[in-house]
């Protein structure tokens, strides 16, 4: 098997992380839980508040670039980090963003249309088009199609960054880097927790630890479908990407985990556990969480620790994917007061 730098080579690459994120030991959880608790904060990416898909966005924004794009069209949900850190990285090297808003969550006050990574977008100079349906990842990708190509009559060269899983998981590959990047931090660890929702964080991560020899189970948090649903997935995102980069997948399907015990009620929304899970990061080690991607995965890593699938004494990997703007949208809905007072 070729090394992971010799196969990443293949693929155009822009520059948006300068420098590995920093990997911490979390000392007042770990004596709390009676574990040995890492944390790998790739909150700290980076571009407009950082987060997990700048690493992805170094594989889009380099094919964009290849291909001379002046324009980068993504999907989202309404408060997505990826969008947000996409019109970073657009404005970056130059070109122009179209961020498509999909309403994925219902019920939300005016304050998660306004604030957080709508508000961030919008100082970006991002332009915003609407698609109804939050649940149509193939309508939607369609709906950029047709923009794009409305922007080709008016001689704009577009690239597309796609949700569905008809189109090669690109951006998997940032974290076919990080999972390296990360086994060279930690050497190794008895597991590692990480979010899985579109699948190319969790699968590349899980691509990248086992290509760099570490066997440890990788357990991918659910923030948008159950457990079952998302084993289904990464197994296509797994198969995608080990054709994108022409080798044999490295795990098989006993090889992913996935756990759905935090996911209720639903993509976007916290409930119970996930918000003692971010209040509980915040107030031990003064680290904060995201309510729909980061807290949702340590209340992952809280629950499987409970359930014995992470037992006591363990060397356990967190993953810290980002997504903190949204705490601003999402103030109304956690509902937190003070600490108490004196």
């Amino acid at each position: 098997m070729p090394r992971i730098d010799t196969l990443l080579s293949a693929f155009p690459r822009a520059s948006l992380l300068g420098q590995p994120t920093p990997l911490e030991r979390l000392g007042r959880l770990s004596e709390e839980l009676d574990i040995d608790l890492w944390i790998k904060r790739d909150d700290l990416t980076g571009l407009s508040f950082g987060g997990n898909k700048t690493r992805q966005l170094e594989y889009y924004i380099g094919a964009a670039r290849a291909a001379a794009a002046d324009t980068i069209l993504i999907t989202g949900a309404v408060q997505s980090n990826f969008a947000r850190t996409a019109a970073a990285a657009a404005a970056k090297y130059g070109m122009h963003a179209v961020l498509q808003r999909e309403e994925r969550v219902a019920g939300m006050d005016p304050l998660y249309y306004s604030s957080g990574n709508i508000f961030l977008s919008d100082i970006l100079g991002a332009d915003v088009m609407r698609y109804p349906d939050g649940e149509d990842e193939v309508g939607a990708d369609a709906a950029l199609e047709a923009c794009a190509e409305d922007l080709r009559a008016k001689g704009r060269s577009s690239y597309i960054i796609p949700l569905g899983l008809g189109h090669p998981p690109l951006g998997a590959l940032g974290y076919v880097q990080g999972g390296a990047e990360l086994a060279a931090q930690i050497g190794g660890f008895d597991a590692a927790v990480v979010p899985s929702g579109s699948g190319a964080t969790h699968g590349g991560f899980l691509t990248g630890v086992r290509l760099a020899g570490i066997t440890a189970p990788v357990f991918g948090i659910c923030v948008r479908r159950d457990a079952a649903l998302q084993k289904a997935r990464l197994e296509q995102v797994a198969d995608a990407l080990a054709t994108l980069m022409g080798i044999p997948r490295p795990f098989g399907c006993d090889d992913i985990f996935t756990w759905d015990g935090a996911l209720a009620p639903g993509y976007g929304r916290a409930g119970p556990a996930t918000r003692t899970a971010l209040q509980r990061m915040a107030r031990t080690e003064g680290i904060l969480l995201d309510p729909v991607y980061s807290a949702k995965t340590f209340a992952g890593l809280l629950g499987l620790l409970k359930e014995g699938a992470i037992t006591k004494g363990q060397k356990i990997l967190l993953l810290h994917t980002g997504g903190l703007p949204a705490l601003f949208a999402y103030q109304n809905d956690l509902g937190f007061g003070g600490a108490g007072a004196l």
